[in-house]
């Protein structure tokens, strides 16, 4: 393939169109899908000096005397690489919405909206065929990838929708991002100082409003740090109000899986602590699938939390104080471990009709309780099996909260020596003196397991 090469510029700079050709032509065998327009067609704009392609920034520049816009070929070819490299797994979904109470994001001046509200806006467009149709129906690829390829709408009980993502394409969106942002910063910065230095060199200048002729920064910006515990200890109602949290979050890479851009401050509901600064396809992971205020869904994602990658999640969940101090986990979570560990010899199979042989779990467990963690003596964990082919095996079993708690220490020490010897009764100086609880504590048993 033949790219028209604009002369006399260092880089090889080349247009738009050819750009869109060789961004399609590079990623056509890739497991992402990519649109062929990805840097002419609407939300890319040259003008605001650069694009997103996969997980990269690319710096867009325009040729003196008026001529076309152009990017740096070897950018160009450099994110179809980083793009090509992404594995993806179709049935390893996460939930990007809707979501009720939506967190609100820190503006800054020139700054995009984020791809959650991409996606979120565009999909309530197609329920609104008037609105789509007043604002033109636009379809927005995002940084290049063609989400709606793979993108999964779920019902449940035929009224609540749900909206789904691969991990993979979440977790390169939220990569592209995060580079967007660090981006913008690192433009803003290089403005103010060039505005107090005086007027900008022609090497030099920084994307500007009203598309006057711009250029990236030049040199990178500093790449994420590792997270060592600097928030630990600190609540999160504190830590969330600060200015500029979200900055500093954004500096971090995720303590989960330490390769993605920590995105947000995941935190104990239970006990009101900060844990670590994650990415949002971690946050997701670890977010309990709730159906109700007190019934979880336990689904597969629950196989990564318990049991091929167990310790670094237990891990990250005992970086709150409370949980280590006593050994346990949030209700949530010690409620979908007992159906997915305690309970497992329990659950039934049946005869799976594609294979000639072998047989299937039943249905989709899914764990309920009654009562709080905050009143153990009272509070009851039901595993229960939905969607049983057969209609049968509704409940498994009924476990205390005691039992429960007492079943996970055990397990714990098998499972994740480490953090179990770092865990234990002995440290609840400076816990604060009440805890938030999931479900409203309605009896006069208190803190009666504490």
């Amino acid at each position: 393939m033949s790219e028209r090469v604009i002369p006399g510029r260092s880089g090889g700079l080349i247009t738009l169109d050819a750009a869109d050709a060789l961004w399609a032509g590079s990623t056509a065998g890739s497991a992402v899908p990519t649109v062929s327009a990805a840097l002419t067609c609407f939300p890319a704009d040259a003008h605001a000096g650069y694009v997103l392609l996969g997980g990269r920034v690319v710096a867009t520049e325009k040729v003196s005397g008026g001529g076309p816009w152009g990017v740096p070929e070897r950018e160009v070819r450099r994110a179809a690489a980083e793009l090509n490299a992404v594995e993806m797994d179709v049935r390893d979904l996460v939930r990007i919405g809707p979501f009720r109470g939506a967190p609100k994001q820190e503006h800054m001046e020139g700054m995009t909206l984020g791809w959650r509200r991409r996606v979120t806006r565009e999909l309530q467009e197609l329920g609104d065929p008037e609105r789509a149709r007043r604002e033109g129906g636009r379809s927005c690829h995002l940084a290049g990838v063609d989400w709606r390829r793979v993108f999964v709408e779920q019902t449940r009980d035929d009224t609540a929708r749900t909206w789904w993502l691969p991990r993979a394409v979440v977790r390169l969106l939220d990569a592209a991002e995060h580079a967007e942002t660090r981006w913008l910063q690192a433009a803003l910065t290089r403005r103010e100082g060039a505005a107090a230095a005086g007027p900008p060199s022609r090497s030099g200048q920084v994307p500007a409003a009203g598309g006057r002729q711009t250029t990236g920064p030049d040199g990178p910006t500093s790449p994420p740090r590792a997270y060592n515990g600097e928030l630990q200890g600190q609540l999160y109602s504190v830590l969330s109000r600060r200015a500029g949290i979200s900055r500093k979050v954004a500096g971090w890479t995720c303590a989960v899986c330490r390769t993605a851009p920590a995105a947000v401050l995941d935190h104990c509901h239970e006990h009101a602590y900060v844990r670590a600064p994650v990415c949002h396809s971690c946050n997701a992971q670890e977010r309990p699938d709730h159906l109700y205020r007190n019934d979880i869904r336990v689904a597969d994602h629950y196989t990564r939390l318990f049991q091929t990658h167990t310790a670094d999640w237990l891990q990250h969940w005992h970086r709150c104080p409370g949980c280590r101090a006593r050994t346990t986990l949030p209700l949530p979570h010690l409620a979908a471990w007992t159906a997915r560990i305690a309970c497992q010899s329990l659950r039934p199979a049946h005869r799976d009709p594609r294979r000639s042989r072998g047989r299937t779990p039943c249905g989709v467990l899914r764990v309920s309780w009654t009562g709080s963690q905050n009143a153990p003596r009272s509070c009851l964990l039901t595993v229960a099996v939905d969607f049983c082919p057969s209609g049968e095996h509704r409940v498994l079993a009924r476990v205390p909260y005691r039992e429960a708690a007492e079943r996970f220490r055990i397990w714990l020490t098998e499972a994740a020596p480490a953090v179990a010897a770092a865990a234990g009764p002995d440290s609840l100086d400076g816990l604060p003196t009440r805890v938030a609880p999931v479900i409203a504590d309605t009896s006069s048993e208190g803190l009666a397991l504490f």
